[in-house]
């Protein structure tokens, strides 16, 4: 990289103007070149700004070497696929608010600057104005006392635009929530958690209401937002009125009106604080001749050249910006507004490639499963907390892209919410022959023949499929004679409808007793064990019911047989990440019902051992005990972000010895 950031700009339009103009007057940066797919733009947008070189497409000027750092400004629908494709091109990204259209699409914008090395932030460009860091100094330094109450209101009447603007049309992601609500969402947040740190912090309540107009996009809406601190802040935003467009932050012993919040001193100036506390009425200026934009690229460029991928504060970071998309996300949800692009029907791979093949440099590992024709990754996607489809979706063409090929589900998950999710997801990518499907039924109350008939074909309809390659009873019902159970699942067999079969949470003596019914009547026995399985024992039953396999009876008999286990909860439910300790009593209950133990903590403490031996985290270490077991094992996993998957996956590389495995399970006093 030269001494100057090195600048593209993707998008030419009027905010991309605003950028070109800062960038011209900035310190540390400079333009290059720019690209748009509209004959003679970026040459009239490039004379306008003296950039040397014009692409007539987004890819050539990915590719060009002179460019550091693109600016990405397109309709910010496009803004996800572009930032991906340039983050894997090694670039640094700067994209223009907002940076997608939900959480999921601006996560997978920052994963794969995560994963390439590169820098990329979201442009609110207001927060790397000097007036930011003045409110801050003046609430930590007490001037108005505790904060009590944030207002925080940006809209304009646009009510005259076109409906096939970017602000009324719903396929380009318009109304006002988008569109300039992010600024109030970013500022409340920000002074929320500013009484003592610069970080941010996210409502624990929101109530919203807003008006959907009749191109189906907000046209003004507002919000309350509760704190856990006792702060409370009202954001009100719209593109069909106008409002002061000021904010303004009250507290126990005064109050601070910022004039200027959102466009502070375009090219340099003076904006205006008004302080009114104990001491009277008074006007702080804050003066830069630096321009907005520039201070913006600058920030970036200062960041660069440091080595970090991340803005420092109060510059917007990336938990900065999936926790905004958390509060935007929620306020569009409670009045009712889905984007084309979130549904099943509109919603695409978020890097804009599909179908959807695995990565050439994925990690996954698979084990064969008689009775199935396809390999089953050992690391298996359970969908059981997927909180809207897109939510799905984000994370579930993440771990095909890693190579992961196995999916599990059951019926009695929020009455069939997920299955649809998944089925609609399969359909849509046009990859159900590349995946297995792992369903359950029978859970209890409903574990019977006739609740298995009922809720097998349901699960097969909610998900669009006609068939399972595998089919687990949720629960054993001792009530039942135990054929009855290998007859039904025959007949399910029989008809189609399933593959290979097991026993989820069976005790080892009924599973037998049915593996042997089966053998003494000519039937297909239960070839699958899904009970839990990790390198912590469950002290307690996680749901009433539960068994673990990890007792030396079961994995004797797994071995013995080879027997596949698929185990639930493989990884102790979080109990090998900082939150569970010794001293953490009280903190989170379900964890330490289950898991919290003197020979629990043991097994914790050899797991970090063995993980700074050899390089990766210690919830890497448990999986890795889960799948490297003498017998077919395979891990659940229930990542519910793009970087929680990401961070399993290095378990995949690790391959344990037969005496690290008895070593993690104090059976040995050594790993060597």
């Amino acid at each position: 990289m030269s001494d100057l950031l090195r600048w593209g700009i993707i998008g030419p339009g009027n905010i991309a103007k605003q950028f070109a103009n800062g960038v011209n007057h900035s310190k540390l940066c400079k333009l290059v070149a720019v690209a748009s797919r509209t004959p003679g733009k970026a040459d009239t947008f490039a004379d306008e700004f003296n950039i040397p070189t014009r692409y007539t497409s987004y890819e050539q000027l990915i590719a060009d070497p002179n460019v550091d750092a693109i600016y990405i400004s397109t309709p910010h629908t496009q803004h996800p696929e572009w930032a991906i494709k340039c983050a894997k091109a090694g670039k640094h990204v700067l994209s223009e608010k907002p940076a997608g259209l939900n959480r999921y699409q601006t996560e997978a914008m920052i994963q794969a600057a995560r994963e390439a090395g590169t820098f990329f932030m979201e442009a609110y460009m207001y927060r790397t104005h000097p007036q930011i860091a003045k409110v801050l100094e003046l609430i930590q330094g007490g001037a108005i006392g505790d904060v009590k109450f944030i207002d925080a209101k940006f809209a304009f009447n646009a009510s005259g635009a076109p409906a096939t603007s970017r602000l009324k049309d719903k396929n380009l992601g318009g109304g006002g929530i988008l569109d300039v609500g992010g600024y109030t969402v970013t500022f409340v947040r920000l002074i929320a958690g500013s009484t003592k740190t610069t970080a941010t912090i996210n409502p624990t309540k929101i109530k919203a209401v807003g008006i959907i107009g009749q191109t189906e996009v907000d046209d003004y809406a507002a919000a309350s937002l509760e704190f856990a601190n006792g702060i409370i802040a009202q954001v009100a935003t719209g593109v069909c009125v106008g409002m002061d467009n000021k904010a303004r932050i009250f507290g126990s012993t005064g109050s601070i009106t910022v004039e200027t919040p959102w466009v502070p001193a375009r090219e340099g100036g003076t904006v205006k604080l008004l302080l009114n506390n104990k001491d009277g009425e008074q006007t702080i200026d804050v003066t830069t001749d630096e321009y907005l934009y520039g201070m913006e690229a600058d920030t970036c460029a200062k960041a660069i050249a440091a080595g970090k991928q991340q803005a420092c504060a109060p510059a917007m970071n990336w938990d900065d910006s999936l926790g905004t998309f958390a509060v935007l996300d929620e306020w569009r949800n409670q009045i009712g507004l889905t984007y084309p692009a979130e549904t099943p029907e509109g919603c695409g791979p978020i890097s804009g490639i599909a179908p959807l093949p695995p990565r050439p440099d994925h990690n996954m590992k698979y084990a064969t499963v008689e009775g199935i024709e396809k390999p089953v990754s050992k690391f298996i996607f359970g969908c059981d907390n997927q909180v809207d489809y897109y939510h799905g979706a984000a994370v579930w063409d993440d771990f095909v892209n890693r190579g992961g090929n196995t999916f599990d589900t059951a019926w009695m998950y929020r009455g069939g919410h997920f299955e649809r999710h998944l089925g609609n997801w399969m359909k849509q990518r046009g990859i159900r022959d590349q995946i297995n499907i792992l369903s359950k039924s029978a859970h209890t109350p409903n574990c019977h023949p006739e609740g298995i008939r009922k809720q097998c074909r349901e699960s097969l309809e909610r998900m669009q499929i006609d068939f399972a390659e595998m089919h687990i009873l949720h629960r054993d019902n001792l009530d039942i004679p135990v054929g009855e159970f290998i007859d039904v699942l025959n007949e399910l067999k029989d008809e189609g409808l399933i593959g290979v079969f097991g026993g989820s949470n069976w005790s080892l003596e009924r599973f037998k007793e049915a593996n042997e019914y089966a053998k003494a009547n000519g039937k297909q026995p239960m070839t699958i064990m899904n009970n839990n399985l990790s390198l912590a024992r469950m002290v307690n039953p996680v749901w009433g019911g539960c068994i673990a396999a990890s007792e030396p009876e079961y994995m004797q008999y797994l071995e013995e047989t080879q027997t596949a286990h698929m185990a639930w909860s493989s990884q102790a439910r979080g109990f090998f990440t900082d939150r569970s300790a010794p001293d953490k009593l009280g903190v989170d209950q379900s964890l330490e019902h289950s898991w919290y133990s003197e020979d629990n903590f043991k097994r914790k403490d050899r797991a970090i051992e063995l993980a700074n031996a050899k390089g990766v985290l210690p919830i890497n270490i448990a999986a890795a005990y889960v799948i490297c077991q003498p017998f077919p094992s395979f891990a659940l996993i229930g990542p519910r972000t793009l970087h929680e998957n990401y961070t399993t996956m290095p378990g995949l590389d690790i391959e344990l010895t037969k005496q690290e495995l008895a070593y993690l399970d104090l059976r040995a006093d050594s790993p060597e």
